[in-house]
């Protein structure tokens, strides 16, 4: 049945976890885009409800994607296009959009190989910031990635969006920055802080053993737990008038710098 209201009680409650607060509190994410739900269908994750438009369809065999969220056990509605603008958050929809479950990850979760690259960011604010470093992280295939106390949500939009749904292809955790710090000492991962104020140029590093990689927010930086306690604080060199990069840009400045200590190819 083709739904046309949007005051209907599904679309309501779609549209309601646009808000952060209410995305927490069901535990839940909207992933709008096909490639998107792509990804997070082949990590495993169960979705809940879909919403489809065929106005916004484009070319292609739309039916497998279909049976394959049904075959999940999800339910699927079929919505107008006043109605799937009500919803979406693209400006561009492609016409699907789907509620998971957010991701709940632990550090023991977590299984690693003999020499890990994790990156950890600590009290991310921005989730253009984080999506790029989510999407970054992928294409350099690290091990992990450790979200320390961060201040917005995974299920944010913007994270989607700028991480092209790289959060469904990587481990990631959640975890408060003393528990990751006992966390990387007790597993023997050197911890890299990537600092204006480091001694160690970040080419000089060495990221050829198990390492972490710390990024803080770029206002305020790391707190006094990783700047004092990192086995190693290094630094992108700076030429002109402000001391540091976006983050996002340092961060893939150090997670490349580690693929290339590694000679991966």
């Amino acid at each position: 049945m083709l739904i046309t209201s949007l005051h209907n009680p599904k679309i309501k409650y779609a549209a309601s976890l646009r808000e952060s607060r209410q995305r927490k509190k069901d535990r839940v994410m909207l992933v709008e885009g096909r490639d998107e739900i792509v990804m997070a269908l082949e990590s495993g994750a169960k979705p809940q409800m879909l919403f489809y438009c065929f106005d916004f369809f484009g070319e292609g065999d739309h039916s497998s994607l279909m049976e394959q969220i049904v075959q999940r056990g999800s339910g699927t509605m079929e919505v107008n296009k006043r109605v799937f603008e009500k919803i979406a958050y693209r400006e561009n929809p492609d016409g699907w959009l789907a509620i998971f479950p957010s991701i709940q990850k632990k550090l023991d979760d977590l299984k690693l190989g003999d020499n890990p690259l994790i990156v950890v960011v600590e009290s991310v604010e921005k989730p253009g910031n984080l999506g790029a470093i989510l999407r970054t992280s992928d294409a350099a295939n690290v091990d992990a990635v450790v979200l320390c106390d961060p201040k917005i949500d995974l299920g944010n939009p913007n994270v989607l969006r700028t991480s092209r749904g790289t959060l469904f292809t990587l481990p990631i955790v959640l975890a408060k920055s003393d528990e990751a710090f006992g966390w990387l000492k007790a597993h023997g991962i050197k911890t890299v802080a990537a600092t204006p104020e480091g001694s160690t140029l970040y080419t000089e590093a060495n990221l050829r053993q198990p390492s972490a990689i710390i990024v803080g927010t770029e206002k305020g930086g790391l707190s006094a737990l990783w700047r004092d306690g990192a086995d190693i604080k290094a630094r992108v060199p700076m030429f002109g008038k402000i001391n540091s990069l976006n983050v996002s840009v340092s961060t893939a400045l150090f997670i490349y710098e580690a693929v290339r200590q590694r000679g991966r190819r």
